[in-house]
Protein backbone atom coordinates (compact mmCIF):
# COMPACT_ATOMS: atom_id res chain seq x y z
CA UNK A 1 0.00 0.00 0.00
CA UNK A 2 1.39 3.48 -0.74
CA UNK A 3 2.27 5.82 2.11
CA UNK A 4 -0.76 7.64 3.52
CA UNK A 5 -1.55 10.84 1.72
CA UNK A 6 -0.98 13.98 3.72
CA UNK A 7 -1.72 17.68 3.45
CA UNK A 8 1.96 18.41 2.86
CA UNK A 9 2.44 20.42 -0.32
CA UNK A 10 -1.36 20.54 -0.48
CA UNK A 11 -1.57 17.10 -2.11
CA UNK A 12 -3.24 13.79 -1.17
CA UNK A 13 -4.51 10.87 -3.23
CA UNK A 14 -7.64 12.93 -3.68
CA UNK A 15 -5.41 15.65 -5.04
CA UNK A 16 -3.76 13.19 -7.38
CA UNK A 17 -7.14 12.47 -8.86
CA UNK A 18 -7.27 16.11 -10.01
CA UNK A 19 -4.10 15.77 -12.04
CA UNK A 20 -3.46 15.98 -15.80
CA UNK A 21 -6.03 13.85 -17.52
CA UNK A 22 -9.00 14.53 -15.25
CA UNK A 23 -8.52 18.33 -15.29
CA UNK A 24 -8.10 18.30 -19.02
CA UNK A 25 -11.30 16.33 -19.47
CA UNK A 26 -13.24 18.61 -17.16
CA UNK A 27 -11.91 21.85 -18.60
CA UNK A 28 -12.18 21.33 -22.33
CA UNK A 29 -15.56 21.33 -24.13
CA UNK A 30 -16.17 18.93 -26.99
CA UNK A 31 -15.21 20.19 -30.43
CA UNK A 32 -17.55 19.57 -33.32
CA UNK A 33 -14.67 18.36 -35.48
CA UNK A 34 -11.04 17.39 -35.09
CA UNK A 35 -8.90 20.53 -34.85
CA UNK A 36 -5.34 19.77 -36.04
CA UNK A 37 -3.98 22.28 -33.51
CA UNK A 38 -5.90 20.67 -30.61
CA UNK A 39 -5.41 17.00 -31.51
CA UNK A 40 -1.82 16.81 -30.19
CA UNK A 41 -3.05 18.04 -26.80
CA UNK A 42 -5.67 15.26 -26.66
CA UNK A 43 -2.95 12.79 -27.58
CA UNK A 44 -0.98 13.88 -24.53
CA UNK A 45 -4.09 13.42 -22.38
CA UNK A 46 -4.64 9.96 -23.85
CA UNK A 47 -1.13 9.02 -22.74
CA UNK A 48 -2.26 9.57 -19.15
CA UNK A 49 -4.66 6.65 -19.61
CA UNK A 50 -2.06 4.22 -20.97
CA UNK A 51 -3.43 0.71 -20.57
CA UNK A 52 -7.08 1.77 -20.71
CA UNK A 53 -6.94 2.06 -24.52
CA UNK A 54 -8.54 5.51 -24.65
CA UNK A 55 -7.82 7.16 -27.97
CA UNK A 56 -7.40 10.89 -28.37
CA UNK A 57 -10.55 10.95 -30.51
CA UNK A 58 -12.58 9.26 -27.76
CA UNK A 59 -11.25 11.74 -25.21
CA UNK A 60 -12.04 14.68 -27.48
CA UNK A 61 -15.66 13.58 -27.65
CA UNK A 62 -15.83 12.57 -23.98
CA UNK A 63 -17.12 15.88 -22.62
CA UNK A 64 -20.09 15.79 -24.98
CA UNK A 65 -21.28 12.39 -23.72
CA UNK A 66 -24.27 12.49 -21.39
CA UNK A 67 -23.09 11.74 -17.82
CA UNK A 68 -19.41 12.54 -18.36
CA UNK A 69 -19.59 15.50 -15.99
CA UNK A 70 -21.04 13.76 -12.91
CA UNK A 71 -20.16 10.10 -13.62
CA UNK A 72 -16.91 10.22 -15.62
CA UNK A 73 -15.69 6.78 -14.56
CA UNK A 74 -18.90 4.96 -15.47
CA UNK A 75 -19.07 6.89 -18.73
CA UNK A 76 -15.51 5.89 -19.57
CA UNK A 77 -16.25 2.21 -18.87
CA UNK A 78 -19.27 2.49 -21.17
CA UNK A 79 -17.18 4.06 -23.93
CA UNK A 80 -14.54 1.35 -23.61
CA UNK A 81 -17.05 -1.48 -23.04
CA UNK A 82 -14.57 -2.74 -20.42
CA UNK A 83 -15.15 -4.93 -17.38
CA UNK A 84 -15.02 -2.93 -14.13
CA UNK A 85 -12.47 -5.20 -12.42
CA UNK A 86 -10.13 -5.11 -15.41
CA UNK A 87 -10.39 -1.33 -15.70
CA UNK A 88 -9.67 -0.82 -11.98
CA UNK A 89 -6.61 -3.07 -12.17
CA UNK A 90 -5.24 -1.11 -15.12
CA UNK A 91 -6.03 2.20 -13.42
CA UNK A 92 -4.24 0.93 -10.31
CA UNK A 93 -1.11 0.08 -12.30
CA UNK A 94 -1.20 3.47 -14.00
CA UNK A 95 -1.73 5.63 -10.88
CA UNK A 96 -0.12 3.53 -8.14
CA UNK A 97 -3.35 3.49 -6.14
CA UNK A 98 -3.87 0.11 -4.43
CA UNK A 99 -6.63 -2.17 -5.69
CA UNK A 100 -8.57 -4.52 -3.39
CA UNK A 101 -11.17 -6.78 -5.08
CA UNK A 102 -12.65 -7.67 -1.66
CA UNK A 103 -11.87 -4.85 0.80
CA UNK A 104 -12.26 -5.55 4.52
CA UNK A 105 -13.65 -3.02 6.97
CA UNK A 106 -11.54 -1.94 9.95
CA UNK A 107 -13.01 -0.58 13.19
CA UNK A 108 -10.80 2.49 12.90
CA UNK A 109 -12.98 3.75 10.03
CA UNK A 110 -15.87 4.50 12.41
CA UNK A 111 -15.42 8.27 12.01
CA UNK A 112 -16.39 8.03 8.34
CA UNK A 113 -19.70 6.33 9.11
CA UNK A 114 -20.44 8.73 11.97
CA UNK A 115 -19.75 11.81 9.84
CA UNK A 116 -20.75 11.06 6.25
CA UNK A 117 -24.51 10.61 5.62
CA UNK A 118 -25.38 7.18 4.18
CA UNK A 119 -27.10 8.63 1.11
CA UNK A 120 -23.95 10.59 0.19
CA UNK A 121 -21.70 7.57 0.58
CA UNK A 122 -24.00 5.39 -1.53
CA UNK A 123 -24.48 7.99 -4.22
CA UNK A 124 -20.74 8.36 -4.78
CA UNK A 125 -19.85 4.69 -4.05
CA UNK A 126 -17.34 5.72 -1.42
CA UNK A 127 -16.70 3.85 1.85
CA UNK A 128 -14.41 4.29 4.84
CA UNK A 129 -11.86 1.49 5.03
CA UNK A 130 -9.46 2.35 7.87
CA UNK A 131 -7.81 5.29 9.61
CA UNK A 132 -4.54 5.87 11.43
CA UNK A 133 -5.94 8.88 13.27
CA UNK A 134 -4.48 11.48 10.94
CA UNK A 135 -5.64 10.20 7.54
CA UNK A 136 -8.66 8.21 6.35
CA UNK A 137 -8.37 5.46 3.75
CA UNK A 138 -11.36 5.31 1.45
CA UNK A 139 -12.47 2.52 -0.87
CA UNK A 140 -13.89 3.97 -4.06
CA UNK A 141 -15.47 2.56 -7.19
CA UNK A 142 -15.50 6.03 -8.80
CA UNK A 143 -11.81 7.09 -8.86
CA UNK A 144 -12.30 10.15 -11.09
CA UNK A 145 -14.49 12.08 -8.62
CA UNK A 146 -11.89 14.59 -7.41
CA UNK A 147 -14.43 17.13 -6.13
CA UNK A 148 -16.16 14.46 -4.05
CA UNK A 149 -12.88 13.44 -2.41
CA UNK A 150 -12.20 17.07 -1.49
CA UNK A 151 -15.69 17.33 0.00
CA UNK A 152 -15.07 14.21 2.12
CA UNK A 153 -11.73 15.62 3.28
CA UNK A 154 -13.44 18.82 4.42
CA UNK A 155 -16.21 16.89 6.21
CA UNK A 156 -13.78 14.57 8.01
CA UNK A 157 -11.26 17.27 8.76
CA UNK A 158 -8.38 15.10 7.58
CA UNK A 159 -6.76 14.12 4.27
CA UNK A 160 -7.85 10.93 2.56
CA UNK A 161 -5.98 8.30 0.64
CA UNK A 162 -7.71 6.13 -1.93
CA UNK A 163 -8.00 2.41 -2.47
CA UNK A 164 -9.72 1.17 -5.61
CA UNK A 165 -12.47 -1.43 -5.16
CA UNK A 166 -15.36 -2.77 -7.29
CA UNK A 167 -18.90 -1.52 -6.76
CA UNK A 168 -19.99 -4.71 -4.96
CA UNK A 169 -17.06 -4.43 -2.55
CA UNK A 170 -17.80 -0.78 -1.74
CA UNK A 171 -21.50 -1.50 -1.24
CA UNK A 172 -20.57 -4.34 1.09
CA UNK A 173 -18.39 -2.02 3.17
CA UNK A 174 -21.20 0.54 3.37
CA UNK A 175 -23.72 -2.02 4.59
CA UNK A 176 -21.31 -3.30 7.22
CA UNK A 177 -20.19 0.17 8.30
CA UNK A 178 -23.67 1.56 8.77
CA UNK A 179 -24.93 -1.72 10.23
CA UNK A 180 -22.37 -1.34 13.01
CA UNK A 181 -24.00 2.01 13.78
CA UNK A 182 -27.28 0.05 14.12
CA UNK A 183 -29.23 2.63 12.15
CA UNK A 184 -29.15 1.50 8.52
CA UNK A 185 -32.68 0.11 8.67
CA UNK A 186 -33.81 3.01 10.84
CA UNK A 187 -32.33 5.55 8.44
CA UNK A 188 -34.26 4.05 5.54
CA UNK A 189 -37.47 3.64 7.51
CA UNK A 190 -37.58 7.10 9.05
CA UNK A 191 -37.92 8.86 5.71
CA UNK A 192 -40.68 6.52 4.55
CA UNK A 193 -44.31 7.72 4.44
CA UNK A 194 -46.62 5.10 5.88
CA UNK A 195 -50.03 5.92 4.39
CA UNK A 196 -51.39 3.28 2.03
CA UNK A 197 -51.46 5.49 -1.07
CA UNK A 198 -47.80 6.42 -0.68
CA UNK A 199 -46.85 2.79 -0.11
CA UNK A 200 -48.55 1.77 -3.37
CA UNK A 201 -46.70 4.54 -5.22
CA UNK A 202 -43.40 3.44 -3.71
CA UNK A 203 -43.90 -0.12 -4.92
CA UNK A 204 -43.25 1.15 -8.46
CA UNK A 205 -42.43 -0.91 -11.47
CA UNK A 206 -39.29 -2.93 -12.06
CA UNK A 207 -37.56 -4.57 -15.00
CA UNK A 208 -36.53 -8.17 -15.32
CA UNK A 209 -33.48 -7.62 -13.13
CA UNK A 210 -32.63 -5.03 -10.49
CA UNK A 211 -29.13 -3.75 -9.73
CA UNK A 212 -29.03 -3.64 -5.93
CA UNK A 213 -26.04 -1.30 -5.91
CA UNK A 214 -27.93 1.75 -7.13
CA UNK A 215 -29.51 2.27 -3.72
CA UNK A 216 -29.23 6.05 -3.63
CA UNK A 217 -31.48 6.45 -6.67
CA UNK A 218 -34.23 4.21 -5.30
CA UNK A 219 -37.29 5.12 -3.27
CA UNK A 220 -37.22 4.18 0.44
CA UNK A 221 -39.29 0.98 0.20
CA UNK A 222 -37.22 -0.27 -2.73
CA UNK A 223 -34.03 0.66 -0.90
CA UNK A 224 -35.18 -1.24 2.20
CA UNK A 225 -35.98 -4.40 0.22
CA UNK A 226 -32.71 -4.15 -1.71
CA UNK A 227 -30.75 -3.72 1.50
CA UNK A 228 -32.39 -6.81 3.02
CA UNK A 229 -31.52 -8.87 -0.06
CA UNK A 230 -27.98 -7.50 -0.16
CA UNK A 231 -27.40 -8.28 3.52
CA UNK A 232 -28.83 -11.79 3.09
CA UNK A 233 -26.38 -12.48 0.29
CA UNK A 234 -23.49 -11.03 2.29
CA UNK A 235 -24.27 -13.44 5.11
CA UNK A 236 -24.55 -16.34 2.60
CA UNK A 237 -28.23 -16.87 3.44
CA UNK A 238 -30.18 -19.42 1.44
CA UNK A 239 -33.60 -18.09 2.49
CA UNK A 240 -35.15 -14.86 3.75
CA UNK A 241 -38.25 -15.05 5.99
CA UNK A 242 -40.48 -12.01 6.48
CA UNK A 243 -42.64 -12.96 9.46
CA UNK A 244 -45.39 -10.61 10.70
CA UNK A 245 -46.40 -11.17 14.31
CA UNK A 246 -49.03 -9.54 16.49
CA UNK A 247 -46.89 -6.59 17.58
CA UNK A 248 -43.79 -6.71 15.37
CA UNK A 249 -42.31 -7.68 12.03
CA UNK A 250 -39.30 -10.00 12.09
CA UNK A 251 -36.95 -10.63 9.18
CA UNK A 252 -34.91 -13.81 9.47
CA UNK A 253 -32.12 -15.34 7.39
CA UNK A 254 -31.43 -19.05 7.03
CA UNK A 255 -27.65 -19.33 7.13
CA UNK A 256 -26.06 -22.78 6.81
CA UNK A 257 -29.44 -24.34 7.54
CA UNK A 258 -30.15 -22.32 10.71
CA UNK A 259 -32.63 -19.45 11.07
CA UNK A 260 -31.22 -16.28 12.65
CA UNK A 261 -32.99 -12.98 13.38
CA UNK A 262 -31.66 -10.19 11.17
CA UNK A 263 -33.90 -7.11 11.36
CA UNK A 264 -37.13 -5.95 12.93
CA UNK A 265 -38.55 -2.99 10.98
CA UNK A 266 -41.92 -1.44 11.98
CA UNK A 267 -44.89 -3.76 11.52
CA UNK A 268 -46.60 -1.05 9.43
CA UNK A 269 -44.04 -1.68 6.68
CA UNK A 270 -45.16 -5.28 6.08
CA UNK A 271 -47.66 -4.35 3.30
CA UNK A 272 -45.03 -2.19 1.58
CA UNK A 273 -42.40 -4.94 1.62
CA UNK A 274 -44.95 -7.46 0.36
CA UNK A 275 -46.06 -5.15 -2.47
CA UNK A 276 -42.49 -4.47 -3.57
CA UNK A 277 -41.61 -8.17 -3.69
CA UNK A 278 -44.81 -8.94 -5.59
CA UNK A 279 -43.96 -6.30 -8.17
CA UNK A 280 -40.49 -7.78 -8.58
CA UNK A 281 -41.92 -11.27 -9.06
CA UNK A 282 -44.85 -10.10 -11.25
CA UNK A 283 -47.60 -11.19 -8.86
CA UNK A 284 -50.97 -9.63 -8.01
CA UNK A 285 -50.38 -6.82 -5.49
CA UNK A 286 -54.08 -6.50 -4.67
CA UNK A 287 -54.44 -10.18 -3.75
CA UNK A 288 -53.57 -10.47 -0.06
CA UNK A 289 -55.84 -13.42 0.79
CA UNK A 290 -54.50 -16.27 -1.39
CA UNK A 291 -51.11 -18.00 -1.54
CA UNK A 292 -48.91 -16.89 -4.45
CA UNK A 293 -45.59 -18.03 -5.91
CA UNK A 294 -43.24 -16.19 -8.26
CA UNK A 295 -39.64 -15.75 -9.24
CA UNK A 296 -37.25 -13.03 -10.36
CA UNK A 297 -33.54 -12.29 -10.56
CA UNK A 298 -31.32 -9.53 -9.19
CA UNK A 299 -27.78 -8.43 -9.93
CA UNK A 300 -24.98 -7.35 -7.64
CA UNK A 301 -22.17 -6.26 -9.91
CA UNK A 302 -21.35 -9.34 -11.97
CA UNK A 303 -23.26 -11.74 -9.67
CA UNK A 304 -26.68 -12.92 -10.76
CA UNK A 305 -29.00 -14.27 -8.07
CA UNK A 306 -32.25 -16.10 -8.82
CA UNK A 307 -35.05 -15.60 -6.30
CA UNK A 308 -38.04 -17.88 -5.69
CA UNK A 309 -40.78 -16.07 -3.80
CA UNK A 310 -43.68 -17.52 -1.83
CA UNK A 311 -46.33 -15.73 0.20
CA UNK A 312 -49.21 -17.06 2.27
CA UNK A 313 -51.89 -15.19 4.24
CA UNK A 314 -51.77 -15.49 8.06
CA UNK A 315 -53.87 -13.94 10.80
CA UNK A 316 -51.29 -11.14 11.27
CA UNK A 317 -50.53 -10.49 7.60
CA UNK A 318 -48.71 -12.11 4.73
CA UNK A 319 -45.84 -14.46 5.55
CA UNK A 320 -43.12 -14.14 2.89
CA UNK A 321 -40.25 -16.51 2.10
CA UNK A 322 -37.56 -15.95 -0.52
CA UNK A 323 -35.17 -18.71 -1.66
CA UNK A 324 -31.90 -17.22 -2.93
CA UNK A 325 -29.90 -19.12 -5.54
CA UNK A 326 -26.53 -17.48 -6.09
CA UNK A 327 -25.22 -19.04 -9.30
CA UNK A 328 -21.68 -17.73 -8.71
CA UNK A 329 -21.25 -19.35 -5.29
CA UNK A 330 -22.76 -22.74 -6.02
CA UNK A 331 -20.30 -25.57 -5.37
CA UNK A 332 -20.68 -28.24 -8.02
CA UNK A 333 -17.62 -30.33 -7.19
CA UNK A 334 -17.87 -33.66 -5.36
CA UNK A 335 -14.64 -32.77 -3.54
CA UNK A 336 -15.99 -29.45 -2.29
CA UNK A 337 -19.27 -30.88 -1.01
CA UNK A 338 -17.47 -33.43 1.14
CA UNK A 339 -17.51 -36.74 -0.73
CA UNK A 340 -14.49 -38.97 -0.16
CA UNK A 341 -12.40 -40.14 -3.11
CA UNK A 342 -13.42 -43.76 -2.50
CA UNK A 343 -17.13 -42.94 -2.57
CA UNK A 344 -16.66 -40.70 -5.62
CA UNK A 345 -15.17 -43.66 -7.48
CA UNK A 346 -18.11 -45.86 -6.45
CA UNK A 347 -20.67 -43.22 -7.48
CA UNK A 348 -19.05 -42.48 -10.83
CA UNK A 349 -18.91 -46.22 -11.55
CA UNK A 350 -22.70 -46.21 -11.23
CA UNK A 351 -23.13 -43.00 -13.25
CA UNK A 352 -21.02 -44.40 -16.08
CA UNK A 353 -23.43 -47.30 -16.55
CA UNK A 354 -25.60 -47.11 -19.68
CA UNK A 355 -28.88 -48.06 -17.97
CA UNK A 356 -30.52 -48.22 -14.57
CA UNK A 357 -31.83 -45.91 -11.86
CA UNK A 358 -29.66 -44.06 -9.35
CA UNK A 359 -31.56 -42.43 -6.48
CA UNK A 360 -30.35 -39.63 -4.22
CA UNK A 361 -32.41 -39.43 -1.03
CA UNK A 362 -32.75 -37.07 1.88
CA UNK A 363 -35.08 -34.38 3.25
CA UNK A 364 -35.75 -31.04 1.55
CA UNK A 365 -32.67 -28.83 1.57
CA UNK A 366 -30.16 -31.64 2.09
CA UNK A 367 -28.22 -30.88 -1.10
CA UNK A 368 -29.56 -33.70 -3.30
CA UNK A 369 -29.74 -31.59 -6.47
CA UNK A 370 -26.25 -30.20 -5.89
CA UNK A 371 -24.84 -33.71 -5.63
CA UNK A 372 -26.64 -34.83 -8.80
CA UNK A 373 -25.33 -31.87 -10.76
CA UNK A 374 -21.82 -32.44 -9.43
CA UNK A 375 -22.06 -35.99 -10.77
CA UNK A 376 -23.52 -34.81 -14.08
CA UNK A 377 -20.63 -32.38 -14.40
CA UNK A 378 -18.28 -35.36 -14.73
CA UNK A 379 -20.30 -37.06 -17.47
CA UNK A 380 -19.01 -36.82 -21.05
CA UNK A 381 -21.78 -34.60 -22.39
CA UNK A 382 -20.35 -34.53 -25.91
CA UNK A 383 -21.10 -38.21 -26.52
CA UNK A 384 -24.13 -38.60 -24.23
CA UNK A 385 -27.41 -36.71 -24.57
CA UNK A 386 -28.30 -35.41 -21.08
CA UNK A 387 -31.79 -34.00 -20.42
CA UNK A 388 -33.36 -32.94 -17.11
CA UNK A 389 -36.85 -32.15 -15.86
CA UNK A 390 -36.90 -30.13 -12.64
CA UNK A 391 -39.11 -28.02 -10.41
CA UNK A 392 -37.55 -25.51 -10.49
CA UNK A 393 -34.40 -25.46 -12.63
CA UNK A 394 -31.91 -24.29 -10.00
CA UNK A 395 -28.51 -24.59 -11.69
CA UNK A 396 -27.42 -24.31 -15.29
CA UNK A 397 -24.81 -26.64 -16.79
CA UNK A 398 -23.37 -26.28 -20.25
CA UNK A 399 -24.27 -29.05 -22.67
CA UNK A 400 -27.43 -30.13 -20.82
CA UNK A 401 -31.04 -29.54 -21.91
CA UNK A 402 -33.26 -28.61 -18.98
CA UNK A 403 -37.08 -28.63 -18.78
CA UNK A 404 -39.04 -26.67 -16.18
CA UNK A 405 -42.14 -28.20 -14.58
CA UNK A 406 -45.17 -25.97 -15.17
CA UNK A 407 -48.33 -27.51 -13.71
CA UNK A 408 -50.53 -24.64 -14.93
CA UNK A 409 -49.60 -25.50 -18.52
CA UNK A 410 -49.84 -29.24 -18.02
CA UNK A 411 -46.10 -29.92 -17.70
CA UNK A 412 -45.71 -32.25 -14.73
CA UNK A 413 -42.87 -34.63 -13.95
CA UNK A 414 -44.85 -37.46 -15.52
CA UNK A 415 -45.93 -35.68 -18.74
CA UNK A 416 -42.51 -34.05 -19.11
CA UNK A 417 -40.69 -37.35 -18.62
CA UNK A 418 -42.93 -38.98 -21.23
CA UNK A 419 -41.95 -36.24 -23.70
CA UNK A 420 -38.26 -36.49 -22.84
CA UNK A 421 -38.21 -40.14 -23.87
CA UNK A 422 -38.94 -39.01 -27.44
CA UNK A 423 -35.81 -36.82 -27.44
CA UNK A 424 -33.37 -39.75 -27.74
CA UNK A 425 -31.76 -39.19 -24.31
CA UNK A 426 -28.89 -41.19 -22.85
CA UNK A 427 -29.11 -39.73 -19.34
CA UNK A 428 -32.28 -38.34 -17.74
CA UNK A 429 -32.39 -36.40 -14.48
CA UNK A 430 -35.79 -36.33 -12.77
CA UNK A 431 -35.94 -33.59 -10.16
CA UNK A 432 -38.15 -35.60 -7.81
CA UNK A 433 -40.16 -38.81 -7.83
CA UNK A 434 -43.39 -37.79 -6.13
CA UNK A 435 -46.02 -40.23 -7.35
CA UNK A 436 -46.59 -43.65 -8.86
CA UNK A 437 -46.87 -42.42 -12.45
CA UNK A 438 -43.48 -40.65 -12.36
CA UNK A 439 -41.86 -43.64 -10.65
CA UNK A 440 -43.25 -46.06 -13.22
CA UNK A 441 -42.07 -43.92 -16.13
CA UNK A 442 -38.58 -43.68 -14.57
CA UNK A 443 -38.45 -47.46 -14.20
CA UNK A 444 -39.63 -47.98 -17.77
CA UNK A 445 -37.02 -45.52 -19.04
CA UNK A 446 -34.25 -47.38 -17.21
CA UNK A 447 -35.41 -50.69 -18.63
CA UNK A 448 -35.44 -49.36 -22.21
CA UNK A 449 -31.80 -48.28 -22.39
CA UNK A 450 -31.58 -45.04 -20.39
CA UNK A 451 -29.69 -44.02 -17.24
CA UNK A 452 -32.09 -42.23 -14.86
CA UNK A 453 -30.95 -40.05 -11.96
CA UNK A 454 -33.66 -38.97 -9.54
CA UNK A 455 -34.29 -37.73 -6.00
CA UNK A 456 -36.61 -39.29 -3.44
CA UNK A 457 -37.59 -38.31 0.10
CA UNK A 458 -36.44 -41.02 2.52
CA UNK A 459 -34.42 -41.03 5.73
CA UNK A 460 -31.66 -43.40 4.58
CA UNK A 461 -30.55 -45.41 1.57
CA UNK A 462 -32.17 -48.80 2.36
CA UNK A 463 -35.53 -47.07 2.95
CA UNK A 464 -35.60 -46.02 -0.71
CA UNK A 465 -36.52 -49.57 -1.74
CA UNK A 466 -39.45 -49.79 0.66
CA UNK A 467 -40.54 -46.30 -0.39
CA UNK A 468 -40.68 -47.31 -4.07
CA UNK A 469 -42.76 -50.36 -3.14
CA UNK A 470 -45.04 -48.12 -1.06
CA UNK A 471 -45.50 -45.78 -4.05
CA UNK A 472 -46.69 -48.71 -6.11
CA UNK A 473 -43.67 -50.11 -7.98
CA UNK A 474 -43.57 -53.89 -8.19
CA UNK A 475 -40.54 -55.41 -6.41
CA UNK A 476 -39.44 -57.30 -9.53
CA UNK A 477 -39.20 -54.00 -11.43
CA UNK A 478 -37.04 -52.51 -8.65
CA UNK A 479 -34.64 -55.45 -8.73
CA UNK A 480 -34.30 -55.06 -12.51
CA UNK A 481 -33.78 -51.27 -12.61
CA UNK A 482 -32.26 -49.93 -9.36
CA UNK A 483 -28.44 -49.89 -9.37
CA UNK A 484 -27.69 -47.74 -6.32
CA UNK A 485 -29.01 -45.33 -3.68
CA UNK A 486 -27.12 -42.37 -2.22
CA UNK A 487 -28.47 -40.81 0.99
CA UNK A 488 -27.15 -37.57 2.45
CA UNK A 489 -27.49 -34.78 5.01
CA UNK A 490 -25.78 -31.42 5.37
CA UNK A 491 -23.74 -30.48 8.44
CA UNK A 492 -22.10 -27.13 9.15
CA UNK A 493 -18.35 -26.75 8.75
CA UNK A 494 -16.26 -25.44 11.61
CA UNK A 495 -15.16 -21.88 10.78
CA UNK A 496 -11.48 -22.05 9.77
CA UNK A 497 -10.84 -18.51 11.06
CA UNK A 498 -12.00 -18.94 14.67
CA UNK A 499 -11.86 -22.77 14.88
CA UNK A 500 -15.44 -22.85 16.11
CA UNK A 501 -15.09 -20.36 18.98
CA UNK A 502 -16.96 -17.52 17.27
CA UNK A 503 -14.26 -15.07 18.43
CA UNK A 504 -11.42 -13.43 16.56
CA UNK A 505 -7.80 -13.50 17.70
CA UNK A 506 -8.28 -10.11 19.37
CA UNK A 507 -11.27 -11.28 21.40
CA UNK A 508 -13.99 -9.66 19.27
CA UNK A 509 -16.58 -11.49 17.24
CA UNK A 510 -15.39 -13.53 14.28
CA UNK A 511 -16.43 -11.62 11.15
CA UNK A 512 -16.19 -14.46 8.59
CA UNK A 513 -18.79 -16.56 10.44
CA UNK A 514 -20.61 -13.71 12.25
CA UNK A 515 -19.69 -15.31 15.61
CA UNK A 516 -21.59 -18.52 14.78
CA UNK A 517 -18.50 -20.74 14.92
CA UNK A 518 -19.51 -22.37 11.62
CA UNK A 519 -19.06 -21.24 8.04
CA UNK A 520 -20.44 -23.18 5.10
CA UNK A 521 -21.69 -26.76 4.99
CA UNK A 522 -20.57 -30.15 3.76
CA UNK A 523 -22.49 -33.36 3.16
CA UNK A 524 -22.32 -36.67 4.97
CA UNK A 525 -23.19 -39.64 2.78
CA UNK A 526 -24.06 -43.29 2.62
CA UNK A 527 -23.97 -45.15 -0.70
CA UNK A 528 -25.78 -48.46 -1.09
CA UNK A 529 -24.97 -50.41 -4.25
CA UNK A 530 -27.47 -53.08 -5.19
CA UNK A 531 -26.14 -56.62 -4.77
CA UNK A 532 -27.68 -60.00 -5.60
CA UNK A 533 -28.57 -60.46 -1.93
CA UNK A 534 -30.34 -57.07 -1.80
CA UNK A 535 -32.24 -57.90 -4.97
CA UNK A 536 -33.36 -61.23 -3.52
CA UNK A 537 -34.54 -59.53 -0.30
CA UNK A 538 -36.32 -56.83 -2.32
CA UNK A 539 -38.20 -59.48 -4.27
CA UNK A 540 -39.28 -60.93 -0.90
CA UNK A 541 -40.61 -57.53 0.30
CA UNK A 542 -38.04 -57.36 3.10
CA UNK A 543 -38.27 -54.41 5.49
CA UNK A 544 -35.72 -51.57 5.67
CA UNK A 545 -33.95 -53.02 8.74
CA UNK A 546 -33.29 -56.33 6.98
CA UNK A 547 -32.07 -54.49 3.89
CA UNK A 548 -29.76 -52.32 6.05
CA UNK A 549 -28.20 -55.34 7.74
CA UNK A 550 -27.65 -57.07 4.40
CA UNK A 551 -26.02 -53.94 2.97
CA UNK A 552 -23.70 -53.73 6.00
CA UNK A 553 -22.54 -57.28 5.32
CA UNK A 554 -21.54 -56.11 1.81
CA UNK A 555 -19.41 -53.20 3.07
CA UNK A 556 -22.07 -50.48 3.32
CA UNK A 557 -21.10 -47.57 5.62
CA UNK A 558 -23.81 -45.43 7.18
CA UNK A 559 -23.98 -41.64 7.31
CA UNK A 560 -23.07 -41.73 11.00
CA UNK A 561 -19.78 -43.44 10.17
CA UNK A 562 -19.05 -40.93 7.42
CA UNK A 563 -19.89 -38.10 9.84
CA UNK A 564 -17.56 -39.58 12.47
CA UNK A 565 -14.73 -39.51 9.94
CA UNK A 566 -15.40 -35.84 9.22
CA UNK A 567 -15.43 -35.04 12.95
CA UNK A 568 -12.09 -36.80 13.33
CA UNK A 569 -10.71 -34.79 10.42
CA UNK A 570 -11.80 -31.52 12.09
CA UNK A 571 -14.33 -30.53 9.44
CA UNK A 572 -17.30 -30.46 11.84
CA UNK A 573 -18.02 -31.37 15.47
CA UNK A 574 -20.06 -33.91 17.38
CA UNK A 575 -22.71 -31.39 18.44
CA UNK A 576 -23.48 -30.58 14.82
CA UNK A 577 -23.61 -34.24 13.83
CA UNK A 578 -25.96 -34.92 16.74
CA UNK A 579 -28.22 -32.04 15.68
CA UNK A 580 -28.51 -33.32 12.11
CA UNK A 581 -28.54 -37.11 12.58
CA UNK A 582 -30.18 -37.43 16.01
Amino acid sequence: MPDPASKSNGKSHAGQAKSGATKALAARPAAPAVDPLVAPEWSRVAQAFTGLSLSSEQLRQFAAIDGSDHEPWDTMLSVLAMDEHQALELYSKRTGLPYQPEPRLHESAGRFYETIPPEVARQHLLAGLESDGSTMTLATAQPMAAAVFSMIEDALGMPVRLTLAPRAGVANLLNRGYEQRQDLVTEIVEEMPLDERSIQNLAGSVGQATDLLQLARQTPVIRLVNMILFEALRRRASDVHVHPMENKLVIRFRVDGMLVDAFSPPLSLAPAISSRLKVMTELDIANRHSPQDGHTSVRIGSRKVDIRFSCIPTVYGERLVLRLLDQSSTQLSLDQIGMTKKMQAQLMDLVDRPTGIILVTGPTGSGKTTTLYAALGQIDRTSRNVITIEDPVEYHLEGISQMQVNVKRGVTFATGLRSLLRQDPDVILVGEIRDQETAQLAVQASLTGHLVLATLHTNDAPSAITRLIDIGIEPYLITSSLVGVLAQRLVRRICPACKGTGQSATGGRCEPCFAAGYKGRLAVYELMTMTDTLRRLTAQNADAVTLFESARDSGFRSMREDAADKVAAGHTDEAEVYRVLH
